[in-house]
């Protein structure tokens, strides 16, 4: 399969990972979701390949997933419940860096055959995981706090397309920029690193716009009442919204 269609492959897989979260276990099951993206994410980044012609990284497609999270608690719950989700997601991956350094302080022993491994993806960890927190904390607040503001100017159930893009697009700008300069300043040549911003963006961006459908089917489950963790506040909250 080419990287064209690998991509294509790890949307969807990534798309209905969410969904099946959700549906499953609810607002507790996006939370979950969070640390995972974000671990997963700055392990993958660490690879660079060629798509669509370009020279890009991956992780892409899972952290961007994590702003479809943030979207859904934010449309279904309230920013309270998105911000909530930020933070357990920042604090997963500091703990799971701060794990695996430590991890790599044993001498291994004799018939040991990971250390080096683990050494060379996780030696680098630390700078990278400085950007995705710098980054992963100023995108995903200001789209939590963009989609409450686009919310309240925009509040039917019909603009939700409305909200999803125009918060996330920002957003995702935001991130790629701080990311991929503080992560790959010095390490990659000047006309790599302006690819990496731009496919950056681009391919996030692309995620953004595709994931809308799926936070009218979460918005469309919560008011359907088919979500396991509601309860009667939320589900009056929910009644309460104007859908036109």
């Amino acid at each position: 399969m080419t990287n064209e269609s690998l991509w294509l492959v790890l949307l969807l897989l990534n798309f209905g990972a969410i969904l099946a979260v959700y549906r499953v276990f609810g607002r507790a099951g996006l939370w979950a979701w969070m640390p995972l993206a974000a671990i997963t994410a700055n392990i993958q980044v660490l690879k660079t390949i060629e798509l669509f012609g370009l020279t890009a990284t991956l992780g892409n497609i899972v952290y961007a997933g994590s702003f479809l999270v943030t979207d859904i608690l934010s449309e279904n719950y309230g920013a309270r419940s998105a911000r909530r989700a930020t933070y357990i997601g920042f604090a997963g991956l500091a703990a799971f860096t701060a794990l695996m350094a430590v991890a790599l302080w044993f001498e291994p022993g004799v018939d040991d055959f990971a250390h080096e491994a683990l050494g060379t993806i996780f030696t680098v960890l630390p700078r990278i995981t400085i950007a995705s927190l710098a980054a992963y904390l100023i995108a995903q607040l200001h789209d939590v706090w963009a989609y409450a503001a686009w919310r309240r100017r925009f509040p039917g159930r019909r603009f939700i397309w409305l909200r999803n893009t125009a918060s996330t697009a920002v957003s995702q700008l935001l991130d790629s920029v701080i990311f991929t300069l503080v992560a790959f300043l010095g390490v990659f040549r000047g006309q790599i690193l302006l690819e990496i911003v731009v496919t950056t963006y681009v391919l996030k961006l692309l995620v953004a716009v595709v994931d809308t459908p799926l936070v009218y089917l979460a918005r469309f489950w919560f008011d359907r009442g088919v979500i396991r963790d509601q309860d009667n506040d939320e589900l009056t909250l929910s009644k309460g919204r104007s859908s036109p």
